[in-house]
């Protein structure tokens, strides 16, 4: 049975709603549920994520969730970023791309019913390496340091890797400073 909020999300779809209309066909003969989560198209099998479709500019992508634990046997996984660790997409541009790999992501989203069903998880994230000038803030503020290291390990990483991103030393301690207000009030860098 297909869900009427995702029928509204397509229906609204200036972008891509054809492709997403021919995905969505392929992900629920395979058994997925379909619902709205974090704004977009999701699919899930007893209630685990297994994809979510994202509408960018130049494609669509069917991200797999835990796309990493995939064999990508036919090799169209790609990375999301540089920093992203286990979710992998696969880019369409055409719903003739989504024709072409309809037998791939019918096996791909087996393998990935099956990672759920096994119970399958990432393995922890690597330690992260605090910056210099985040780890001389948090040595000579007490206060700071509590904030951050009560931060989430994903809140942390997002600064550590913004702060990080900066090439001056003095780059680097401004955006410390600018973002300090926010990481004692407990806040992402996201957040408002």
């Amino acid at each position: 049975m297909v869900n009427p909020k995702v029928d509204a999300y397509i229906s609204r779809s200036t972008k891509w709603p054809d492709e997403m209309n021919a995905l969505r066909q392929i992900l629920l003969s395979c058994g997925l549920t379909d619902e709205i989560k974090w704004g977009k198209p999701c699919f899930s099998h007893e209630g685990a994520n297994i994809v979510i479709l994202q509408e960018m500019k130049d494609f669509l992508a069917l991200m797999f969730f835990k796309g990493a634990l995939l064999s990508d046997s036919d090799g169209v996984l790609e990375e999301q970023g540089p920093n992203s660790r286990s979710a992998l997409r696969i880019c369409f541009t055409s719903t003739d791309d989504v024709t072409r790999l309809a037998d791939t992501v019918t096996e791909y989203i087996a393998e990935a019913v099956a990672v759920e069903e096994a119970g399958l998880e990432m393995p922890p994230a690597p330690e992260v390496v605090l910056v210099d000038e985040l780890q001389d803030r948090l040595e000579r503020d007490p206060a700071f340091k509590a904030a951050f290291e009560a931060l989430t390990p994903g809140r942390r990483r997002e600064y550590n890797l913004y702060f990080s991103d900066a090439k001056q030393s003095a780059t680097r301690v401004t955006r410390i400073e600018k973002c300090a207000p926010k990481i004692l009030d407990g806040k992402g860098f996201r957040d408002r």
